[in-house]
């Protein structure tokens, strides 16, 4: 299950309060300009006079170093004097600093602690990284049945990466009863959000017709979308569905191609290595240039959405 790092200005200034100061709206605008030093003055004034607003994006600037050096120790302080007014980004943005360690001391308790509050209090991103504390982040022992129930208040929102993870969950049948057709409907949800994984998993689970109706041209197509934003698994059984034409009209230039991609990402494949050298040398040589322009980018189309 993959890790998500959600520490941006965006996400702090999302639980700011309706009315906000003229001059903090200026230092939003100019942070948007991509002028950081005057966003910087401005916000360090208006945090020492207690705006939680500005505390945060105080703290997130000394993190990034972006207007002033970058400080740790001085984004910790700021992050904690806005958590302590209950500014929600700040207190998951703790959380996280605390877990990955960033300021140069993990403690997953205060991590936990942190972002628990921040999950609490309805904070959807807080939400989902409580749940994969719970799973395991961090080193603690896992508690799948508190990861599942945090998984899925998150993905009662609609976030794609928990409901991605708990289609895994139910697939392994970790914290809840093993269910391959439930596990389908929650990959389907992520993958209808263009979430790559999930429309690996989801692709698979129809080609195969586990847990749900099999199709294997639809399968395909959702391996092919996986595949194009850049998953090195999709690529490797996108390039096997076109060398023995499951799914797609059998193409050995598009196989090799898929294959070359896939092995550059790290995922190598001894059985299309052999049907590569099977291939003709112009053959070949087309496979090498399409693999060269291969850029990972999530296709600009609709979404399949039948199955």
């Amino acid at each position: 299950m993959g890790w998500l790092r959600v520490i941006a200005v965006a996400t702090l200034l999302a639980t700011s309060t309706p009315a906000l100061a003229n001059t903090f709206e200026e230092a939003v605008a100019l942070y948007d300009d991509k002028n950081y030093n005057a966003a910087f003055e401005i916000v360090r004034t208006l945090a020492e006079k207690g705006n939680k607003d500005a505390q945060a994006m105080l703290a997130s600037l000394y993190e990034t170093g972006r207007g002033t050096e970058r400080n740790m120790s001085q984004a910790v302080n700021w992050y904690a004097a806005a958590a302590t007014q209950d500014h929600l980004g700040s207190m998951f943005a703790l959380g996280m600093i605390y877990l990955d360690g960033t300021s140069g001391t993990r403690d997953p308790e205060r991590a936990r602690e942190w972002t628990e509050r921040a999950a609490n209090a309805g904070h959807v991103p807080a939400q989902h990284n409580l749940a994969l504390i719970f799973a395991g982040a961090g080193g603690a022992e896992p508690d799948w049945q508190r990861a599942v129930t945090w998984f899925r208040k998150a993905a009662s929102k609609g976030f794609a990466d928990s409901e991605y993870n708990l289609g895994i969950l139910y697939l392994e049948g970790r914290g809840v009863d093993k269910d391959i057709t439930l596990a389908g409907e929650w990959f389907k949800k992520a993958a209808l959000k263009g979430l790559p994984a999930a429309a690996m998993d989801y692709g698979v689970l129809v080609f195969r017709g586990e847990g749900v109706r099999k199709d294997e041209k639809i399968g395909a197509q959702w391996l092919l979308y996986a595949a194009n934003a850049g998953n090195a698994i999709a690529q490797n059984r996108v390039a096997r569905l076109y060398a023995n034409g499951r799914g797609v009209e059998k193409n050995g230039i598009e196989a090799v191609k898929w294959h070359l991609i896939a092995t550059k990402s790290g995922r190598t494949d001894a059985w299309l290595d052999s049907f590569a050298e099977r291939l003709g040398e112009s053959q070949r040589e087309e496979a090498v240039k399409r693999a060269e322009k291969f850029r990972p980018a999530a296709p600009k189309v609709v979404l399949p959405k039948t199955n």
